[in-house]
């Protein structure tokens, strides 16, 4: 029974997922980030929406208790959302009490099911008679989609269909009211897709998949060039929207996927294309405009009016990881890194429990994260992130085993033609580039390893039982070892961490003259709690040398020391504007510090940047 956080990929992908249930994480990054997880961020959050009615919707439309329906009209799929998380939960900490609080949630949802499949808690009483009258805003679809997306996960980790039956029971009531010739309409915020893409690979029922394949087509996805500004009718503009731009083309990597259809494939590649060549952050953060949450023109990247959703950047996580899987390539891995180590974590405090809605590439105003939202989509995609990560860590294929993110972990589990393996993988990735690799097998088996060495990483170096390897290791793709392996083999791997520094386009007009600093997979950033010496917004780099300093502050992390300069405080800064070179502002020179993007704003208030100006 599989257990996967996004897909089960289909025939025609050349690598599966591995489950969440087959991989246990081992103390190091992100076994913390899920440890704080499992015990702060989900149990705090379910409270949260007991506290704010989400979960009395469902006893109210139940008649389970007499409430007042509370919340936006979407609501009901933040619950939806946390459900999932803690059914992935249950895959890494199977904990009895856990499973009871999820199971008494399962019913108190499942008792709210109309007798024709159909769950809404905002079409109830004088609403009941009024489904799917406003799908571009009301997003029952939308709702609906992560509904199945809980039952599904629930049933992968649990074997029980209880929750799965109510789910394949709303998608047939779906079935029998969309489509060609019945509601022509699909639902304004894209996401049911991916739910009944996976629905149809749960069952087999291919009904699923038409559906999924119609809603598709209403947005006119095959050939889009501008991640679906605007539907195939020229509505909806606000499809630019970030979030529902990337569910909607994660979707469309699953019907590729699924279907082979050629033209989805080419519409995929090029979606990712315009994506990562003009509309996406440092970070891996989507989402420029705080005017419909939106992506934006190309190189319209403002970096303290970011919008960059922490949905956004879990959307384009998603996105990433199902085109590794059906696509293959190198890219795409290193895309699905980058926004998990930066514009992902960013939006959870380290406490596990306290959240960004928008994350901002500099700020120099209050912007702190909060445990709950009036629209709490943010959390709750976060708490089901980290909960199915174990899910993005590896991937198989035919008598192939690939390695796409390092991490302190195991895996149990069998490449697509069946020959069962165990990996040990022993790091301090990401703060140090040194990753340890014991195979394990029943009998000695001819098998391909296959290691990602990052866009990054300009110097690598691999060695099995020992012996260096003669292959040279590329940024960009996978060192692919191949060979008769025996039990207890070892390949040591060498990802060299350097700092760089990393310069946008120079159609980026706000980065023009700066840099961002990077290591490893991670972006730094300026903080001014720990340059109390220059105002955050005056400082510049000095010098692109850093010492790299492991300190066990924010958890521990790699500090980076290096040298800066900033305007003398006395010093007449002259006009606003002014004929250029008719100022020369006095400098001095000023230590600076950087800590991981990720770790800012969790000592109280303070200013921030990413990009730094630079003359060289």
């Amino acid at each position: 029974m599989p257990a996967n956080a996004a897909v089960v990929a289909s025939r025609r992908t050349p690598f599966r997922p591995v489950p969440v249930d087959a991989v246990r994480m081992r103390d190091g990054f992100w076994k913390v980030k899920m440890d704080l997880n499992h015990e702060r961020g989900l149990p705090v959050l379910l409270n949260h929406l007991e506290e704010h009615g989400v979960v009395d919707n469902f006893r109210l439309v139940s008649g389970r208790k007499k409430v007042e329906r509370r919340g936006p009209c979407f609501t009901d799929s933040d619950l939806f959302k946390w459900m999932e998380g803690a059914a992935w939960d249950l895959a890494t900490y199977d904990e009895p009490e856990r499973r009871t609080v999820l199971e008494s949630i399962i019913d108190d949802v499942v008792a709210a099911q109309q007798p024709d499949g159909y769950l809404n808690t905002l079409f109830h009483g004088e609403l009941a008679d009024q489904r799917f009258r406003n799908l571009d805003h009301e997003h029952e679809l939308y709702c609906a989609g992560h509904m199945i997306q809980a039952a599904i996960a629930h049933y992968r980790v649990t074997g029980s269909d209880k929750f799965l039956g109510s789910a394949i029971r709303y998608a047939d009531y779906l079935t029998k009211e969309f489509g060609p010739g019945k509601r022509e309409k699909a639902d304004g915020h894209p996401e049911i897709e991916m739910a009944l893409i996976e629905l149809y690979r749960t069952t087999g029922a291919k009904k699923y998949l038409d559906l999924a394949g119609f809603f598709l087509s209403y947005f006119g996805l095959p050939g889009s060039t501008d991640i679906c500004a605007m539907n195939a009718r020229g509505e909806m503009p606000w499809m630019r929207h970030a979030v529902r731009a990337l569910y909607l083309s994660c979707a469309g990597v699953d019907y590729f996927a699924e279907t082979g259809d050629a033209i989805y494939g080419e519409s995929v590649r090029n979606l990712w294309r315009d994506l990562t060549s003009a509309k996406m952050y440092v970070t891996g953060g989507v989402g420029s405009r705080y005017q419909w949450e939106s992506i934006g023109d190309p190189y319209e990247l403002p970096n303290e009016r970011a919008y960059a959703e922490t949905c956004a950047a879990v959307a384009n996580a998603m996105f990433n990881y199902r085109l590794a899987q059906t696509l293959g390539e190198a890219d795409f891995a290193d895309e699905m890194e980058r926004a998990l180590y930066n514009g992902v974590i960013s939006g959870v405090g380290l406490d596990g429990k306290s959240y960004f809605y928008v994350n901002p590439l500099a700020c120099f105003r209050e912007h702190q994260r909060q445990e709950w939202y009036g629209t709490t989509c943010c959390p709750t995609n976060m708490v089901r992130l980290l909960a199915s990560l174990p899910g993005y860590v590896y991937s198989v294929g035919e008598r192939e085993v690939r390695v796409n993110l390092y991490a302190n972990s195991r895996v149990d589990y069998q490449t697509t033609d069946g020959t069962a393996f165990s990996l040990d993988v022993v790091t301090d990735y990401p703060w140090d580039g040194n990753v340890d690799v014991t195979i394990e097998l029943s009998q000695p088996a001819e098998l391909t390893l296959s290691f990602r060495i990052p866009w990054w990483c300009r110097s690598a170096a691999a060695a099995v039982n020992g012996q260096e390897i003669q292959a040279e290791p590329k940024p960009r793709s996978y060192l692919q070892i191949k060979r008769l392996w025996n039990s207890g083999d070892r390949v040591h791997l060498n990802l060299g961490m350097p700092v760089v520094l990393v310069e946008a386009d120079s159609r980026v007009r706000e980065d023009m003259c700066s840099v961002a600093v990077q290591r490893g997979p991670l972006v730094y950033c300026a903080e001014s709690v720990d340059n109390p010496g220059a105002s955050i917004r005056d400082l510049e780099l000095a010098s692109g040398e850093f010492q790299v300093e492991r300190s066990e502050l924010l958890g521990g992390i790699c500090v980076l020391r290096g040298k800066g300069r900033t305007p003398v405080s006395s010093a007449d800064r002259g006009p606003l504007y002014r004929i250029r070179g008719s100022v020369d502002l006095p400098m001095r020179e000023v230590d600076v510090m950087l800590i991981p993007y990720y770790a800012w704003a969790n000592r109280g208030p303070s200013h921030m940047t990413v990009w730094l100006p630079f003359r060289k």
